[in-house]
């Protein structure tokens, strides 16, 4: 046992020896060891020992971590069902018929003034323009037509100094005129034929006149017409009521479509009339 621990000892020398000698050849004087504090803190503090010159450094405060609030959204729109939506256009207003008129020859493309619809009268007919029986003291024989155009009445002369007194209407300034005739024609919604001069004379103005116009409730001339001598004037109807009791038109006399119809009727082909 002793020989053998010999030999180890042996073996071990001569395998340190050479490194011994090569160390003490490198470093005369072994160096200190020296332990960084700073990399020996970690160390000695991990067994609760203190380094030595360590300072107490204040812990310092944890940083505060922000709390992050969670996102407000919008609700969730409620789901909708599977069913299909259809959208309709709005139907356009139904389209009222317009009324027919009674038939009419054709008229020019121009506007023309006979046809241009007239402003209506909001109030009636004065009560004094409407038919009414009076007492009229004349030598004219009953059934004479008198017509006073300063006061805008027609007189159809009765017996016993009576008269039926219509209300009228009469030229206007300028187209004012007297004299007697007697009726040569009759006529029912009679057609217009305006005279040339007042064709030329409404052109003028800028108002264009057709050169015929077939009767109608349109026609200037309106339900009835008694042509007086071999004149261009008339006793006629109108399709502008509110005008009478005035002087508006070219020289003719002219009655409400009701009231020369009544005339029409008792009114002979032949009577005579007195225009004054």
């Amino acid at each position: 046992m002793s020989c053998r621990k010999s030999l180890f000892s042996l073996c071990l020398a001569a395998l340190v020896l050479p490194f011994a000698a090569n160390a003490d050849d490198r470093y005369q004087s072994r160096p200190p060891v020296i332990v960084s504090p700073d990399l020996a803190a970690p160390w000695l503090l991990q067994l609760g020992v203190k380094p030595r010159g360590a300072v107490d450094q204040p812990r310092a405060a944890a940083p505060q971590v922000m709390r992050q609030t969670a996102p407000v959204y919008p609700p969730r729109p409620a789901p909708m069902d599977n069913r299909r939506v259809v959208y309709q256009a709005a139907r356009p207003a139904a389209v009222q018929p317009v009324p027919l008129r009674p038939a009419m020859a054709p008229q020019p493309k121009a506007q023309q003034v006979a046809m241009q619809p007239l402003p209506r009268q909001v109030t009636p007919t004065a009560p004094q323009f409407l038919p009414q029986i009076v007492s009229y003291q004349t030598e004219e024989k009953p059934g004479t037509l008198v017509i006073d155009t300063n006061n805008r009445f027609l007189y159809l002369v009765m017996e016993g100094g009576k008269a039926k007194r219509y209300g009228v209407g009469v030229g206007k300034p300028g187209f004012e005129w007297a004299g007697e005739h007697r009726v040569t024609r009759k006529s029912e919604w009679p057609e217009w034929i305006p005279p040339q001069e007042m064709i030329e004379r409404e052109a003028a103005k800028g108002h264009y006149l057709p050169a015929r116009m077939a009767g109608g409730p349109e026609n200037p001339l309106g339900a009835r017409a008694l042509y007086l001598g071999s004149t261009l004037y008339r006793i006629h109807g109108t399709n502008a009521p509110w005008t009478i009791g005035y002087g508006v038109s070219s020289g003719c006399i002219r009655m409400r479509n009701e009231d020369v119809t009544d005339l029409y009727e008792r009114v002979p082909v032949g009577t005579k009339v007195i225009v004054m």
